[in-house]
This record gives C-alpha cells, structure tokens and sequence, in this order.
C-alpha cells in the first residue's frame, strides 16, 4: 500500500506550541494523487517489467545514463523518475550504501529529493522552457560536480515539448555525459522526440495500469482514507481511468466528497455521466433488434436521468467490442458478473460476426459525429437510428448466395422488427425486383450470354452491343449470373451498367462480375470461325460449285442465312458443323439490300 509523501510547503507554518494537534489541523488538504504518491517501487503499481528490468541493472552496474520514460498522462512517469534519483543516489541508513533498487528513505539523500529540495536533483519543465537558452543553461551546469549526491540528476519533463534548436543542442552532452550525470526524461509524446535523442537513451514504456490492479489499488486507498465504496463503484472509477492511476485518484476523491464518506455505483454514474450496464445492454440489444422507437425512448430516458450521449456511444462501443471478444473467444466472459456474462454470451451466440463489425464501424462515425455536433442528443440518435436500418443486413457474399439460391418472393420469412429496421431491408434486398410496368410472364428471360446481346440490341443500346460483341469473353452465364473477362478496351462499370439494365428489363436481380478465368472467345471471334465453316461446307455443295464454275473467277465470300443480314448476331444462331442450308433458303436477288452488292 502506497504510504503518504511529505513535500515542500507540507509542514505547517503555524505556532509550535499549539502542540501537534494543532500543528496537524493546519496542514493543508492534499489530494490523494499526492498523498499516496509512490516513494519506491514496493508501491509503484503496475509497472512490474520496467521494476524489474531496473533492478537486474542497478544490480550488476549496468546502469545507463540516459532514460527516456513513455506512457499515457498519470502511469508514473515523473514519478519513477524522482524513485531512480534516489536509488541512484541512497547511501543507506548508515551512510556507507550503493546504488540500489529499495531506496532507505532515511538517508538525506533520501528525503532531500522526496521533498523536492535536493541540490544535485534538478527538475525542468519542457513545457515551459523549450529554448535553446535553457538548454545551455543546463549544459553549463553538467560540467559540475555533484555538491553532496553521488550524481546528479537532470528530470526533464514533456521533453517532447523542447525545440528543435534546443534538441540538437543536447545531442553532444547527451551521447557522452559525464560520468557524475544522469538524465531521466519524460514524455507522453514519444513520436515527437527526435530519432536521434531517442537513439541516446534506455526506453521504458510505461503500460496502462490494468483494470483489477486499480481496483485492487484504490480499494486499499479507501480502507486507509475510512470511506465505505460499493465494489461496483470502484469498477467504474477504474473503468473511467483507463490505466491512469492519477485520473482513478482524482475520480475517487471527487466520488468520496460527493458521496460524504459513503460512496456506491448510482452515486459514481451521476458524477462522471455515466449509464447502467444493464441500461446499456438493453439498448444495444434492442438496438441490433432493429427496434428504432424503443431505441429513441430508452436513449432519452438514459439522457434525462443524466448521461452523456457521447458516453453512451463510448460504452455501446465497449460493449460492441466485449460482444466480438465473447463470439471469438467465450473465455474471454470469464471476469464478468453471471447475469452479465450470460447476456453477452447469448448475444454473441445470436449476432453474426458481420453485423457485430458493421455495428463497430457505425457505432465509430457516429461518435466522431456526435463528438461535434451542436446537439450531442440529437447525433446520438440519428447514429442509433442508423444502425437500427443496417445492423442485420446480410454480408455481400449472403446476397449473392441468397441469390443464386432463389430468395423467396412471397415475403413469408420472419416479421419486420417494430422499428422498421434492418430485417425488412434485408429481406426486400433479397427479393428479386418487381416490375411495376407488366405483368413478369411478359419480361424477357435471357438464359444463354448471345440471348443476353441480344436483348441489348433490341433495347438499341449499340455501345454496349459493341463492347459486349468485341471485347468481352464470357465464362458462365445463366439465368440471374453473368461472369465474364473483359479486355482493356471494355469501360471500367461494365458489369455494373450490365447488372442495371437486365434488372430493369428482366423484372429480376441479375448479377454481373468480371473473372480472371480465360472464358469463350469474343462474339466476334465466334461469329467469324462459324462463318468460315459455314463457308467451307457451302463451297463443296454442288450447286454452289455449279454456280462458280459458270462463272469463272468468282468466289465466296459469306453465306448468311434468309433474315439475318440484320442483326449483328447473325451467323451465331446454329452451332459449328452443321449442314448448309438448302438452296431455296439462299435469299433471291430482290431480297439482297443495295449496299450488300
């Protein structure tokens, strides 16, 4: 248990006769961040690696003489700092110690540098001083001897907050100090300390404190402080913390104050704006239910009885993540509440991994949105709202599965969520598109990929009859699902221009994607092998021989069946191989246009 440190202006300054009793009644609040600071690392929470590390060092002499000390606001950073200033420099009770890892804390040393006071410990603040001037002030001072400590030591706080200047003027010092000087820096912004500092200096990243260690730590801190807490409220306080020690402390002395001495959950959620759990769980529940109005009233109620609606969001996120974390790994429920535990086992049995993740990404612009918005509630709700319409919609691969299964048409699968949410809008993309203009016996059913062309030039959609013939292989085509590989020449949006237009006209959801695989050749490629067979068999038929033989030096050049000069697809109908139509199906001169002479 952390003991309470005494520092500069902590002694009262009152009459000494008063007696201690009266000494004692002067002393000036401290909040517990300070009170129950740690003095060494015995009471330094959460932090057992760097301990650890530091103490194999100062155990074999292996002691750097640069420190660079990372980590989020209130883990200890300065903290340790001012512990390994006094490791480096205790003497022991008797005045003849070493360097060591369990400072005395009766040594002058030792209480020197607790109360701030210590010579040869000098703490600068970055923030503050970040010229290149207070640099060299500090430069100047390193080539001095220690006045009484065995070195001294340089504490720069927020280093990242140091000028560029002044970063290159320590550069030198910092590579060879002397071998009386240490420097302990602190930052929360490690990425803002240059390559070449950092490359100088023995890092320590100090980790988030985790949660049941605050717990833990703040319980002991109540018992010494007298004040009865509910385990629930401490939870909360440690949840709020996230990691810090410094933030719990604060949070704890405000809910200690608030509550008077006695301080349970209901008191901790009113302070900080919190909302129950178990509220909170039953608007996500009802919220991936796809039940907008029961999600518009509890969100208001949660509101009106105090929480934040930025909190909410925060703690549906939470609980958005712990619900993913359950479906993964059901272990992962192995610290909650059973009644908790319980429900969120449930809900991860019952939500699909791809609403839990779309749930995330919704849930995440919709704090970004409510976190600047002019009405918090109002963001809040229009977030809740939307994923009430998209928390069960089926993944892309489900549709497309669903659609190449046959979705029903008849509407006769399970009923709409209240809210008119999610569910109705799965199952109406589900469902094939209704034609509102005729009757569906009347729309065309394109069933092979030359059907398909063929529709698209009777709706006189020429460019993408040429695109279709010229540049496109197919792979698969059926009713519903046209695959294909399109050449470099085809426009980007094929497949979705293809997709469009055979929904409308076909009364149905067609599905067009482009394949790497080979497919058939072009159209046009087809087209020309039928015809040159066409042509072959047609030169060995004895009239056409009679015919050439009559009139010497002609040739064939195309066979085209009677009606097909017409379309473009012509030459396509029959199948490679067959035999030559008879001569009376050849086209009598009159039926031949002008422009085919």
């Amino acid at each position: 248990m952390a003991q309470a440190t005494k520092g500069t202006g902590d002694k009262s300054t009152g009459d000494k006769s008063t007696g201690d009793k009266a000494g004692e009644k002067a002393l000036p609040y401290r909040v517990l961040a300070r009170k129950y600071r740690p003095t060494d690392f015995t009471t330094l929470v959460g932090q057992e690696a760097m301990v650890r590390t530091l103490r194999n060092a100062i155990a074999s002499g292996r002691i750097a003489h640069a420190f660079m000390l990372t980590g989020v606001r209130g883990v200890g950073k300065t903290t340790t700092a001012r512990i390994i200033a006094r490791a480096l420099n205790c003497v022991g009770a008797d005045g003849k110690g070493g360097p060591t890892v369990d400072p005395c804390g009766v040594c002058d040393n030792c209480k020197a540098i607790t109360e701030d006071r210590h010579v040869d410990v000098i703490e600068m603040d970055a923030a503050s001083r970040t010229g290149i001037d207070d640099v060299r002030e500090l430069i100047e001072g390193v080539r001095y001897r220690p006045v009484s400590a065995r070195y001294k030591v340089y504490i720069i706080d927020e280093v990242h907050m140091l000028s560029e200047k002044a970063f290159n003027a320590l550069l030198k010092t910092l590579e060879e100090p002397p071998p009386h000087v240490k420097f302990l820096f602190a930052t929360t912004e490690i990425r803002k300390v240059p390559v070449t500092v950092l490359s100088r200096c023995q890092r320590f990243d100090l980790k988030r404190v985790p949660q049941d260690v605050l717990i833990e730590h703040f319980g002991k801190i109540s018992a010494t402080e007298k004040v009865e807490i509910s385990p629930e409220a401490l939870a909360l306080i440690a949840r709020a913390a996230d990691g810090s020690v410094r933030d719990g402390l604060s949070m704890l002395d405000q809910a200690i104050a608030h509550g008077g001495g006695v301080v349970d959950a209901a008191q901790v959620r009113d302070m900080l704006g919190l909302a129950d759990r178990s509220r909170v769980l039953e608007l996500f529940e009802k919220t991936m239910r796809g039940d907008a109005p029961a999600v518009v009233a509890s969100l208001g109620e949660m509101h009106d009885s105090g929480a934040d609606p930025v909190v909410i969001l925060q703690d549906l996120l939470e609980l958005t993540h712990w619900v993913t974390r359950l479906k993964v790994a059901p272990e992962a429920a192995a610290g909650s509440a059973d009644s908790e535990r319980a429900q969120g086992l449930a809900m991860a049995a019952k939500l699909s991994m791809a609403s839990l993740t779309r749930a995330w990404t919704l849930l995440m612009k919709g704090l970004q949105e409510t976190l600047s918005a002019p009405s918090p509630l109002r963001a809040a709700e229009m977030a809740l709202i939307r994923l009430c319409y998209l928390a069960d919609l089926p993944s892309p691969a489900d549709a497309i599965k669903a659609l190449q299964n046959g979705a029903p048409t008849n509407g006769a699968s399970a009923p709409a969520p209240r809210g008119g949410g999610g569910g109705a809008a799965a199952r109406l993309a589900s469902q094939p598109v209704a034609s509102m203009g005729q009757p569906v016996e009347a729309l065309p059913a394109p069933k092979s990929f030359t059907e398909v062309v063929a529709l698209f030039e009777a709706k006189r959609e020429a460019r993408l009859v040429n695109y279709l013939m010229h540049h496109v292989h197919e792979v698969r085509c059926e009713s519903g699902l046209i695959e294909f590989r399109p050449e470099p020449q085809a426009p980007p949006d094929l497949a979705h221009r293809l997709s469009e237009c055979l929904s409308r006209w076909t009364g149905r959801r067609w599905i067009a994607s482009v394949s790497s695989d080979a497919g058939k050749p072009t159209l046009v490629a087809q087209k020309a092998t039928k015809a040159d067979d066409l042509r072959s068999q047609a030169e060995v038929n004895p009239v056409v021989q009679a015919i050439l033989k009559a009139f010497p030096g002609a040739k064939l050049e195309a066979v085209r069946r009677k009606g097909e000069q017409t379309s473009l697809l012509a030459g396509l109908a029959g199948p490679p191989g067959e035999e030559p139509p008879p001569a009376e199906e050849y086209p009598a001169d009159d039926d031949i246009p002008e422009s085919e002479f």
